[in-house]
This record gives C-alpha cells, sequence and structure tokens, in this order.
C-alpha cells in the first residue's frame, strides 16, 4: 500500500485492474466549493481509496475520508471545529441500463469524455453532502447553550372566523 498525494483523476478500468489501493491526502486549498462553506480554510483531507472489480464484474471504488472544518455555530454565532468523516462505494456504470442493475451497495458513477474519473471533485462531492445542514456546538460547549430563543409572538388561531364560502351556499339554494 502506497502514501502519496491523491491523483486528480484516475481511469477507473486500468486502476480495478491493477488492484489499486492508495493512502493519501487531498490539498484542502484545492477544494474550492468545500471552502465557501466553512467558515475558515478546509484543512487537508485524508483519503483512503480501493479500486478493484467484485464478482459480478462491476468496476468499484471505495474509500474513506476525514477532514476538520471550520463551521459558525448556527446557535451562538461563533467558530467551531468539527471533524467530518465520510464512507463511500461507488460502481462504474456506462449506461442508465447498468445503473438500473446496480446493487443497492454501490452508487452509480460515470467517467468523464477520456475515461477517467475526478478524484478530487469525487471526495469534495461527498464531504460537501455530509456537512451539517444546521452546524452546532455541543450544548455542553455551546455559549449560548440550552436557551431558547424567540423570535415575534404567536399568535392563537382564530377558531370564529366566518366561512367566506357562506354566500356561494346561499346562491346554490336558490
Amino acid at each position: 500500500m502506497q502514501t502519496v498525494k491523491i491523483p486528480v483523476s484516475i481511469d477507473p478500468i486500468r486502476s480495478a485492474q491493477a488492484r489499486l489501493d492508495i493512502r493519501g491526502t487531498v490539498p484542502g486549498k484545492q477544494l474550492k466549493r468545500m471552502n465557501e462553506v466553512c467558515a475558515g480554510d478546509c484543512s487537508n483531507v485524508s483519503v483512503s481509496l480501493e479500486c478493484g472489480e467484485d464478482l459480478q464484474g462491476i468496476v468499484y471504488l471505495k474509500g474513506k475520508a476525514v477532514t476538520e472544518l471550520t463551521l459558525i455555530c448556527q446557535r451562538c454565532m461563533t467558530q467551531f471545529n468539527t471533524e467530518v468523516t465520510v464512507d463511500f462505494s461507488f460502481g462504474l456504470c456506462k449506461s442508465q441500463a447498468e445503473i438500473d442493475e446496480l446493487p443497492e451497495a454501490y452508487d452509480p458513477i460515470e467517467c468523464d469524455e477520456i475515461g477517467e474519473i475526478r478524484l478530487h471533485q469525487l471526495v469534495e462531492d461527498e464531504l460537501i453532502m455530509v456537512v451539517p445542514l444546521i452546524p452546532m456546538h455541543d450544548e455542553s460547549s455551546c455559549h449560548q447553550g440550552s436557551k431558547d430563543v424567540t423570535v415575534g409572538e404567536i399568535e392563537p388561531v382564530q377558531e370564529d372566523r366566518p366561512n367566506p364560502f357562506a354566500v356561494l351556499e346561499k346562491l346554490k339554494s336558490k
């Protein structure tokens, strides 16, 4: 097993034939979309990737990506660091029929026009999907803690409103 800088793109078929197993990093500064999601720069992403072909003849890419992100707590509006981990398992598909027949253990992935898969983009996509929608500290370490914050007043529902269609009912009975 090698420890290297993760290549930007790979040929999945050649990698599967070689049973490629890579452990390395993706520089956080190259992940532009990820940096837009974070409050600070994304740290380097630690990636382990395995390429191969399963018993059904499906070319697969399995792996794990781990990084630390700086996010803004939506409860107290301060920055905090959190570790984000994602496991992924992709099966190479060339047509819609192959996508439909792909086992549930795999997510479908297609090659680009030159027959390669862009690994940095793949890792970035997977990490963006697991970023918390509403990032918050743990209640014990948050400045707001469990204080309930309310904005505005809630008005009670009026039960005695007249039916706006009562006029139509009178017309119907005539």
